[in-house]
């Protein structure tokens, strides 16, 4: 493929999710909405602790088969040939029913003690209980969709996360306002309760083939599935791990409401603005894991993925510095005002996560087990220190400068390892482009410092333009944006008229 048709898939897919995570960014904002205004700061941070455990259930218990299973789907994927991949869809299906039972099992069974650890009694004992279905409903769900993932099925994969998350919501509403704060437990069975229903259709409309699979197929295939799984069941434990520890830490020193603040802060950050790079993956780490053992080709693929990613997010950083006040009473209430200071050192340090995110890829899409665990503990660690320490000194403000500066070490960490295992580098004229949109977004971070509101925006406003205008232009340069939108037209208009 060439490098012009490259950077064209990369934007269709973009565009595509893009569009897709768009409304379900919309249908977060309302749910949270309607968690602020209904049950507060409190609620919010009920929640999160409910989550933070249930997720930290279903990454031990999933063994990572979501994220090993589109590896082993892609690369079984040959020529577009269901056949060549209709076994392993079959085994990873079997997999997640597996596992998904026994993640429930293990909920139900330490479901006094999760509830001692998180809230500091066994007044949650029996909301773990009757949330341990979620940890099925999730398996099972995720399963679905990496099978869509591997495939490469991205029109399936967009409408199962849309319907799935537009249900849940239209289902929840009712409950949030009238049962108040406990709409809690039936809001996030029905939620996924509503992924799991899609998710299911829509993988079902992939007509693979039935095979007898023996027991020795199934056992030698599950276990190159299952091995990498399980490497990343520890990178996503730890990480789980690591946000549930410091939600503890800052529930017990500042309360509930800081957790709150807390949850609200990052969900901004990594849902909201984060969101792009989920996006940008759904097809990224399939055509990597596809490509894993030509260099070469991994290091077009990145770099390309890489220009993308920091040319879109720019503008982003650059519009949520400037309308985060706006943001905040629109998404949240005039309570939440307090994570500005968080958020703005925060989403600085998605810029940084751009390209280390895309550099992360390559261990997983090689299948780098040892590497991956060491740089999994390793920066897990240093995350929480930093989170902790970015506490204690300057409470929510401190926590949003560490995200920024432990990102910052993230990109460099991968940059010095994938050159020394993979001979990975950028070109020269990548690092200029980078260095240019850090410019941007650091001298729009500065701007916001101005107390004067007209010199403010109208200075805020004019990098707006500056940004879109930039990114918008670089793009351009690698593919004619021209070209390609009148072939979308043109190709939109030939099956209207097939109609």
């Amino acid at each position: 493929m060439s490098d012009k048709k490259s950077y064209q898939q990369i934007l269709k897919t973009t565009s595509l999710f893009g569009g897709v995570q768009f409304f379900s960014i919309l249908i977060s904002v309302i749910r949270t909405k309607l968690i602020a205004v209904f049950i507060g700061p409190a609620g919010m941070g009920i929640i999160a602790l409910l989550n933070s455990t249930l997720g930290l259930i279903s990454s031990i218990s999933g063994l990572g088969i979501e994220t090993s299973a589109v590896k082993n789907i892609s690369e079984n994927y040959k020529n577009e040939d269901l056949k060549s991949a209709s076994k392993i869809i079959q085994i990873v299906k079997r997999i997640v029913f597996f596992t998904g039972l026994f993640g429930m099992i293990l909920t139900i069974f330490f479901s006094k003690l999760l509830s001692i650890i998180t809230f500091g009694d066994s007044s949650q004992t029996y909301s773990f209980i009757i949330l341990s279905i979620i940890v099925l409903f999730k398996q099972l769900s995720s399963g679905q969709l990496a099978v869509l993932q591997g495939l490469r099925q991205l029109q399936f994969l967009a409408k199962a996360n849309l319907y799935g998350n537009l249900f849940g919501l239209l289902f929840s509403i009712p409950f949030y306002m009238f049962l108040k704060i406990d709409a809690i437990l039936p809001t996030i069975i029905i939620a996924s309760l509503a992924s799991l229903i899609f998710s299911f259709y829509y993988s079902n409309k992939i007509n693979t083939e039935r095979e007898e699979i023996s027991k020795s197929d199934f056992l030698f295939e599950s276990k190159s599935i299952v091995k990498l799984g399980f490497m990343l069941t520890i990178s996503s434990v730890l990480t789980l791990l690591s946000t549930y520890l410091i939600q503890i830490y800052i529930g017990k020193n500042g309360g509930l409401d800081q957790v709150g603040f807390y949850n609200a802060g990052f969900t901004l950050l990594n849902s909201y603005v984060g969101i792009i790079f989920t996006v940008m993956s759904t097809d990224y780490f399939p055509k990597l894991a596809s490509i894993n053992i030509d260099n070469e080709k991994i290091r077009s693929s990145v770099q390309q993925q890489a220009f993308i990613s920091i040319l879109i997010i720019t503008p982003i950083i650059v519009l949520f510095l400037t309308l985060i006040p706006v943001l905040i009473k629109v998404i949240y209430t005039p309570k939440f005002n307090e994570i500005i200071p968080m958020v703005c050192f925060g989403i600085l340090g998605m810029l940084f996560r751009a390209v280390s995110w895309s550099m992360g890829f390559i261990l997983i899409a090689k299948g780098d087990s040892k590497m991956f665990i060491k740089t999994a503990v390793g920066f897990n660690v240093l995350s929480l220190v930093m989170n902790v320490l970015g506490y204690y000194f300057y409470d929510l403000e401190g926590l949003g400068f560490s995200f920024c500066l432990y990102f910052l070490f993230h990109f460099i960490g991968l940059k010095i390892i994938t050159k020394k295992r993979y001979d990975f580098y950028f070109d020269a004229d990548f690092y200029l482009l980078y260095f240019l949109c850090f410019i941007i977004c650091l001298l729009t971070f500065f701007i916001r410092l101005i107390e004067n509101p007209i010199v403010k925006y109208s200075l805020l406003t004019v990098m707006i333009f500056v940004s879109l205008g930039f990114s918008l232009s670089q793009i351009n340069k690698k593919m004619n944006l021209k070209e390609m939108l009148m072939f979308i037209i043109q190709k939109k208009s030939d099956q209207n008229d097939s109609k």
